[in-house]
């Protein structure tokens, strides 16, 4: 998911958060219409305290929002909100006139408030994170502690969904700070699973994988995923796709590389420019199955000039999922790579193979080629030659490995004077 920006629990660092978040501020916004009309006020909202000021987060004010909106900021000098907490004023205000205290301080008439109910709401470690605040332009002298009561229960309810995004806020910051280090320090390396003929018996190319160090040991998916959480996802790709095109250097004409990248970063301007001085007869970009296409005319007019130029496209993790049958009918790639769910004991299930022969029928009338990813026993490749993928990968073929041992698997075949295919 790409991130949103929502007003509740944002610091004013203005941190990301998530969809979840999202859903939380709507209910707290009825929670404050409700509130508002319950108790026949004007003005509902709850604020933030950052630094020496008072910021509204989230607003209920028909008709007054030029008084009271999101993002508005106060310095807490001039507001009740200390006063009420350090006990200088009471939670209820039925008519401020009626308050000394009160009615000296320039807000009141500046505004103006006749009414005022306020409560304090705490962080999860006790310390003040804002307030929850009712007020009217006119005294409302029927306002009693049954309404406080009222307000009170609305209080907690507001309070548990501050509580909820500043954790959200907080795993986000985390994760931002882990992709921010990843992206410094570089603790990545790639890795190359080669590609196969299966009927040569040979290795045509490699896919360029990316595996992060550290410990606790985290897997790749986890990675990306909490890059793409705080917007961060094309640059760690663009990252990993910098390292693995090192393989140029040592892996000789025919052979191609196989590269991984997400739909966003395709239509990236980064993208381009990384991969403008490639051989690009020599490239595949894999478009995963599982990220989402939002716009697939745009991400066709980005990638038409690489394509142009030679660039091959294929829709990875193929079958694993209803978003890999739009790419591939809305892509056109030039490679379909079968998903290892589709390939995983393919020799001993009918429907298995029922798909899989779906998705080769389909390549046949597009002129697409099948590589077949996942392959673990000799019974599944004998399968899927049979019924007619020559290209495949996986253990059984050979793991992904260093890129001087991917140069030694080359040197090995290198006896054998048939130069390999492009066709997959």
């Amino acid at each position: 998911m790409m991130n949103q920006r929502t007003q509740l629990g944002k610091d004013h660092e203005g941190e990301l958060v998530d969809e979840g978040a999202q859903a939380r501020r709507e209910r707290l916004d009825r929670a404050l219409v409700t509130i508002r009309e319950h108790l026949g006020m004007e003005v509902a909202y709850l604020s933030e305290f950052v630094g020496n000021d008072s910021v509204f987060r989230a607003v209920d004010a028909p008709g007054l929002e030029e008084l009271a909106h999101v993002g508005r900021t106060l310095s807490l000098d001039d507001v009740y909100c200390r006063h009420i907490i350090e006990g200088r004023l009471p939670e209820l205000i039925p008519d401020t006139s009626a308050n000394a205290f009160a009615k000296a301080l320039p807000i009141t008439d500046a505004v103006p408030i006749g009414s005022h109910m306020s409560l304090p709401i705490a962080r999860p470690d006790g310390s003040v994170y804002g307030m929850f605040c009712c007020l009217s332009s006119k005294p409302n002298r029927s306002l009693n502690e049954r309404d406080m009561k009222t307000m009170r229960m609305f209080a907690e309810i507001v309070t548990d969904h501050v509580h909820q995004d500043l954790d959200e806020n907080r795993a986000l910051r985390d994760k931002r700070l882990r992709i921010e280090k990843m992206l410094e320090t570089r603790a990545f390396k790639p890795v190359y699973q080669p590609i196969w003929d299966m009927l040569r018996e040979a290795p045509i190319g490699f896919e360029a994988l990316c595996r992060f160090e550290g410990d606790p040991y985290r897997t790749p998916d986890i990675w990306f995923n909490e890059a793409t959480d705080v917007g961060l996802a094309i640059e760690l790709e663009l990252a990993a796709i910098t390292k693995a095109l090192d393989a140029w250097a040592v892996v000789p004409d025919p052979y191609y590389l196989s590269i991984n990248t997400s739909p966003q970063t395709a239509m990236s301007e980064g993208l381009a420019d990384l991969l403008s001085a490639m051989p690009m007869d020599r490239l595949l970009l894999e478009i995963t199955e599982h990220a989402p296409v939002d716009d697939y005319q745009a991400l066709g007019d980005a990638l038409a000039p690489l394509r142009d130029r030679g660039l091959r496209l294929a829709v990875d993790d193929a079958g694993a999922g209803y978003s890999s049958l739009q790419h591939i009918v809305r892509l056109r790639p030039d490679v379909i790579k079968l998903d290892m769910s589709l390939t995983r004991d393919i020799d001993t299930d009918q429907a298995l193979r029922s798909l899989a022969n779906a998705l080769i029928h389909f390549s046949r009338e597009t002129g697409a080629t099948i590589i077949a990813e996942g392959i673990e026993t000799e019974g599944e490749q004998a399968m899927l030659k049979t019924l007619g993928v020559s290209a495949g990968q996986g253990y059984y073929l050979g793991r992904p490995a260093s890129l001087a041992d991917a140069r030694s698997l080359l040197d090995i075949h290198a006896v054998s004077k048939a130069k390999p295919s492009k066709a997959a």
